[in-house]
């Protein structure tokens, strides 16, 4: 990082200009970054790198520090004042300073009106004190600009220090959080608490010192107004004391709200957040629906919310930009009233002390309190996640002396997972995976209640569910640890990634995107191994590393790495696949969460324990799940569908931050306003008689001022009577022209959200609904990440902060044409100035948005690293504590806190930078027309340029605001023009029995993921008969599920596909996807009830349900959980084992009773056991069905009554399992080869075995042909 212009003054002018806080140095120290800006896009490198005091790790330290301090549990609050007080109470001189400026200058300003009242042409004197009140008056708008904006920028700094000092603790409290409190809090809200409840310091900052201000400053108005107009100023008075409370209210119901909105959009974005993680389920379920009805109901109750508030904000406006025109209106009718007569100095000096004290009544002190109340929720949920529980770290190392042999001892051991909830709802194994937990006891990440662990020696670990974290191949291998290359070559080679490294596009220093997207599961699983070998550590734990890859691939781990690399170190090796436990040198068998038998392989089965008839029964060929990955060609499909994929997303997802949509009167901007004409009327109508009404107390003024001068006296019944002006007729225009302006106002505000929100709500519904319908290739170009920031992010801006900026813009733009146009009917050559000062402002603008624009994109783009950061830590605990890695982890974080620091500060000091720029032209203003004649138009002209000061600033922040804001309408709109898949429902609609019989048929079928994408099934031509159960198999990128993919059309295939005679391509998407059950290779299930996962159309009885549960043996499960059927599952069902969703899903296709049934890799993540009766059930139940069947273990389909082989897209082979065998050069040959001698022999046994019943049963259906063509 480096300062633009000059490298050497990079961190040093920002503490030149911090310490001196003077306007030169704010003035000129941004000039270069501006220049660049202007010229080329801004980049991460040319941000100013962030100030010592300003760091992470120091704020956080620091703040840790005073909490050590406190009693146990400390107070956050009281910790927070503690740290923070100093600096900040200092700040309070600039309100100070401000707010006294602003009381005097109405004085200034009502002395020179008098000035002018009492003209004499003759008195020097008065002239010389009138030009020392006008200078008072542009000095104070000069002081004004500086101390405000010094103010500003000080009070946003001490904001952002809290809550990067607040960040790292969170951080550093998540690394150490125990496993029972993690099943107290989720993700989800420790990534809330980072984005949303630290910000809650950042505004509290701001206004917390008008909460002792703004009762001062009202008291000194009171004094002065007294002075000037006596006891009539209480009626004003008395409607701001009015108005306080009543905002405050408003302050109050809007944060009930907010609260009841924001879990409302919580719920919303978390279905969104599983319709797209489960779209393929979803689509292939036709399950659009059920899931478009559920978002759109949540979407109704938040929009309700979202109106009461926006009505609210609507109110509170509209009550703020009325309450001065009331104000004055009831005091001078109360003063006129009491037999006063009016005057220019009077009332502008009235008119502009109100206007002071409004802002700060009104506005700044009700938006302390509500601040203030929010920022106190923060701090609670902050401090109650301070508090969990932590992980009691144990030491597992030597001490110099000893020369012990690495050893863990375990006796009588019992733990619980969760010693309250009988349901773990943690991010743990649950409970019917004890090797999982012996594991974790061991790492120290299960607590035991009773018993002996000791563990001797530096632990290192693999988890079952790899874990690989954002940065290249290589980082997540050396996981901190130095690079040697001969040691590295050797543990890729060990872990079989060196032909994968030579096929991804930049070797190990390819770029893993989030959740490790670029790579396929079997990759994962290799790396999260290697990691674990490279590490120096005394006891390896291996948690199941062999699941997610194929048997070659598994056999390669084993023999090199596993009792290669890592012969001579004790290894704890959890695993399903039996075919190696003869390498072992001791076995523990467990179920169950006990132990069974112990002992080596020749013991155990002497010992005739349940061992030897399970290894027996289930000995079997390596598990896996459906990516493998030990890539033959470079077109395989791990490699080509997924990593092409991920590539393009990953560099992608680079764009997406950077990429600058058009700016300007958007689309969008259109869409939200088409046909909205009359609602521009009422803005129009609104600001007439807002202007009108001040011009008409000018003129009243005015005239009342001839009269005095002139002092005309008329003669009336021979007295002498002074002429006096119409009271009636001037105060009756006056009420109108007041009682216009409120009507208009409130109407305006109103009409003008509903409209808003209105449209954000259709735009919502119409983006939902096109990613509803978009092929499935979208979501697999597109992360998930940036699927649901249009959903969360963008559509929030269009609920709640656009509609707000943009009435709040067009209203303040309306008053600065308002103010202009007065100023000019009074005084027309005050436009000579005006004229070059607006094509000023208008250049100024423009080149303050180059750079803007990109501060602020910069802002955004550095603030993802940190939640991703987080999201990706929290995923890997286990591994980052095992390996002792949390420093680093620590050290990452705040290095990515320290780079959003950069841009925010940059954020900071470039809206003050524009702001004293645009202040100081108000204030050139201000000084041009305080040099002019006549008392009620200088009044006018002065007291409006005056407010125009603070308001210009404003409105043109406002209208960047607003352009920024506009890009997320076009994010939106964007996506609600996405191409769209075929029709759900088409005219062609097939017979309601259809398909009675399960005949498929490919005739010459080719397909392709998209139409620029390679060919993956060429040319195919294959029939499956009625009732036939066929098993698909094929090495990696060979077809398999691409086959599914053409059966359901995910995307469309040429050629023709027939289901018993109906052509698929003619019929509707959810005709054809209701017609056929899948069991996918990822088991999802849904938050939700069991029965809404079951079945979300509610079409089944719950006799259905349970008999279903019954058949998948899920029955006694569902039974235990505390609502039994109406319990609502935990996110994504991760309280259910994966073996137990599977069953789930099972038993959804045991309910849909479809003709066809496809089981994609179903049970390559789950024991033998669990397999063994999915198998069985899918035998018993599926018996009248055509079920096709793709699977990596051959022991699961070796049984069925025919083999399709499928090869790089075409069919290899396809026949009986016993005539596949005996092609020795065949592929189905080689494959069984592959699962080891005795496993071959078994597997042949079973194809000899189907094929003699086979024969037998075809044999005596010919006979029974026989008998009856003889009868």
């Amino acid at each position: 990082m480096h300062c633009p212009a000059h490298p050497e003054c990079n961190t040093t002018c920002i503490e030149l200009f911090i310490s001196t806080s003077s306007l030169p140095f704010f003035v000129s120290w941004l000039n270069p970054l501006f220049r660049i800006g202007y010229k080329r896009r801004l980049e991460e490198d040319d941000m100013y790198k962030v100030l010592p005091e300003d760091g992470s790790e120091r704020l956080g330290e620091e703040l840790q520090r005073y909490a050590a301090k406190e009693l146990r549990p400390p107070k956050l609050t009281k910790v927070l004042i503690k740290c923070y007080w100093k600096p900040y109470a200092v700040l309070g001189i600039f309100t100070l300073i401000e707010e006294v400026i602003k009381v005097i200058q109405p004085v200034f300003l009502g002395k020179l009106i008098q000035y002018f009242e009492n003209y004499d042409p003759d008195n020097m004197d008065a002239l010389y004190e009138a030009f020392g009140y006008a200078a008072g008056v542009c000095l104070s708008t000069l002081i004004l600009a500086i101390t405000h904006h010094l103010y500003f920028f000080h009070v946003q700094r001490t904001g952002m220090k809290m809550r990067v000092a607040m960040c790292h603790m969170i951080y550093k409290k998540a690394l150490c959080l125990s496993s029972a409190a993690m099943g107290k809090t989720t993700t989800g809200q420790i990534v809330n608490l980072l984005s949303n409840d630290v910000n809650k310091f950042d505004e509290v900052t701001i206004f917390l010192h008008f909460l002792w201000v703004g009762p001062l400053q009202a008291a000194a108005v009171l004094g002065l107004l007294w002075v000037e107009i006596g006891p009539s100023c209480l009626a004003g008075m008395a409607v701001l004391v009015i108005l306080m409370p009543t905002q405050t209210m408003f302050g109050r119901l809007f944060s009930k709200f907010r609260s009841k909105t924001a879990a409302l959009t919580d719920n919303r974005i978390r279905t969104m957040n599983e319709v797209v993680s489960g779209i393929r389920i979803i689509k292939m379920y036709a399950w659009e629906k059920p899931f478009s009805a559920l978002v759109n109901d949540v979407r109704r109750k938040e929009i309700s919310k979202i109106m009461s508030s926006s009505y609210l904000r609507g109110l509170n406006m509209a009550s703020f930009f009325a309450a001065s025109k009331i104000i004055v209106f009831i005091t001078f009718t109360v003063y006129v009233l009491l037999g006063n007569t009016i005057s220019a100095s009077r009332v502008f000096v009235a008119v502009s002390l109100y206007s002071a004290v409004r802002l700060t009544v009104t506005l700044f002190f009700p938006s302390a309190i509500e601040k203030l109340s929010e920022t106190r929720i923060s701090v609670r949920r902050i401090k109650n996640f301070l508090l969990l529980d932590e992980i009691v770290k144990s030491e597992h190392g030597f001490l110099q002396e000893e020369k012990q042999e690495p050893n863990v001892e375990i006796q009588d051991l019992i733990c619980y997972w969760d010693t309250v909830n009988v349901q773990p709802l943690s991010p743990v194994p649950p409970s019917n995976f004890p090797q999982s937990s012996l594991l974790s006891a061991i790492l120290g990440e299960l607590p035991h209640d009773k018993g002996v662990l000791k563990v001797k020696g530096q632990l290192t670990y693999a988890s079952q569910q790899p874990w690989v974290f954002p940065g290249t191949i290589r980082s997540n291998i050396l996981f901190g640890k130095a690079l040697h290359p001969q040691k590295y070559e050797k543990v890729l080679r060990a872990c079989a990634l060196k032909r994968d490294m030579e096929l991804l596009p930049d070797g190990d220093l390819t770029v893993i995107g989030d959740r490790g997207a670029t790579l396929s599961g079997g990759q994962k699983a290799r790396v999260n191994l290697a990691r674990a070998v490279y590490q120096d550590a005394d006891i390896y734990l291996l948690d199941d590393p062999l699941s997610a890859v194929d048997a070659e691939v598994g056999r390669h781990l084993f023999e090199q790495c596993i009792c290669g690399i890592l012969k001579n170190k004790p290894r704890i090796l959890v695993t399903h696949q039996l075919q190696y436990l003869q390498a072992a040198n001791q076995i523990l068998v467990l179920k169950e969460g006990h132990m069974v038998a112990r002992g080596t392989y020749s013991e155990l089965q002497r010992s005739g324990v349940d061992f030897t008839s399970l290894l027996k029964r289930e000995e079997e060929g390596p598990q896996a799940p459906g990516v493998e990955t030990e890539c033959r060609s470079p077109c395989s499909r791990t490699l080509s569908q997924n990593s092409e994929v991920s590539h393009t997303s990953s560099i992608r997802s680079v764009k997406d931050g950077t990429e600058q949509l058009p700016v300007g009167p958007s689309l969008g901007a259109f869409s939200l306003l088409n046909k909205k004409l009359p609602v521009l009327a009422l803005f129009v109508h609104k600001a007439v008689p807002y202007i009108l009404q001040d011009w008409w107390l000018a003129y009243w003024a005015g005239e009342q001022e001839k009269l005095n001068v002139n002092g005309t006296v008329t003669i009336q019944n021979g007295v002498n009577v002074t002429e006096q002006l119409n009271l009636d007729f001037y105060l009756g225009i006056y009420a109108g022209l007041t009682g216009a302006t409120l009507i208009f106002g409130f109407a305006r505000s109103l009409v003008m959200f509903n409209v808003l929100v209105k449209a954000a709500q259709s735009l919502h519904n119409r983006m939902f609904n096109s990613i509803l319908r978009t092929p499935v290739r979208f979501f697999d170009v597109n992360p998930i990440g940036r699927v649901l920031n249009r959903f969360s992010k963008d559509i929030g801006q269009l609920d709640a902060a656009l509609p707000w900026t943009f009435v709040d813009f067009i209203q303040i733009f309306l008053q600065i044409i308002g103010v202009v146009a007065v100023a000019a009917s009074v005084i027309p050559w005050i436009l000579i100035p005006l004229a070059p000062l607006i094509i000023v402002f208008l250049f100024l603008r423009r080149y303050f948005l180059q750079t803007s624009r990109d501060v602020k994109r910069l802002e955004s783009t550095t603030r993802s690293p940190v939640f991703s950061h987080l999201s990706s830590s929290l995923q890997g605990l286990w591994t980052i504590r095992a390996f002792r890695a949390e420093e680093r982890f620590q050290n990452t974080f705040d290095a990515y806190q320290d780079l959003h620091s950069e841009s925010w500060f940059l954020f900071l000091v470039t809206s003050r930078w524009f702001a004293v720029r645009l202040d100081g032209m108000c204030a050139v203003f201000v000084t041009i027309t305080a040099f002019e004649v006549e008392a009620g138009s200088v009044g006018l002209a002065l007291s409006y340029a005056v407010t125009l000061m603070g308001m210009f600033q404003w409105g043109v922040r406002q209208s960047a605001e607003v352009e920024n804001m506009m890009t997320s309408v076009e994010r939106v709109v964007e996506y609600t023009e996405l191409e769209s898949e075929a029709p759900w429902e088409t005219q062609m609609r097939p017979p309601p029995e259809w398909p009675s019989q399960g005949l498929i048929t490919f005739d010459r079928v080719s397909f392709s993921y998209s139409s620029d994408g390679p060919v993956v099934l060429k040319d195919m031509k294959a029939m499956f008969r009625p009732k036939e159960k066929v098993g698909i198999v094929g090495r990696t990128g060979a077809g398999k599920s691409s086959l599914v993919s053409a059966l359901f059309r995910l995307a469309e295939p040429e050629g023709r596909i027939y289901i018993d005679g109906v052509l698929t391509s003619e019929i509707g998407l959810h005709d054809l996807r209701q017609k056929m059950s899948i069991i996918p290779q990822d088991p999802v299930l849904f938050t939700g009830t069991m029965r809404k996962n079951l079945d979300p159309f509610s079409q089944h009885t719950d006799e259905d349900l349970w008999n279903a549960l019954q058949e998948v043996q899920l029955k006694s499960v569902v039974e235990e959980l505390p609502n039994k059927m109406e319990t609502v599952l935990a996110e994504s069902g991760s309280n259910f084992s994966v073996g137990q969703r599977q069953l789930v899903c099972l038993a959804r296709a045991v309910l849909r009773k479809n003709r066809i049934l496809i089981i994609d890799e179903a049970t390559a993540n789950v024991d033998p056991r669990t397999d063994e009766l999915i198998q069985k059930t899918i035998r018993d139940k599926f018996r009248e069905c055509t079920v096709l069947t793709i699977a990596h273990r051959l022991n699961t389909i070796i049984d069925s009554d025919r083999i399709l082989v499928l090869d790089a897209g075409q069919i290899h082979a396809y026949d009986e399992p016993y005539t596949l065998l005996q092609n020795h050069d065949g592929i189905f040959f080689k494959m069984v080869q592959q699962t080891g001698r005795q496993e071959a022999v078994a597997l042949l046994q079973s194809a000899k075995q189907v094929s003699s019943t086979l024969t037998q049963q075809s044999m005596s259906t010919s006979l029974s042909h026989c008998s009856l063509a003889v009868k």
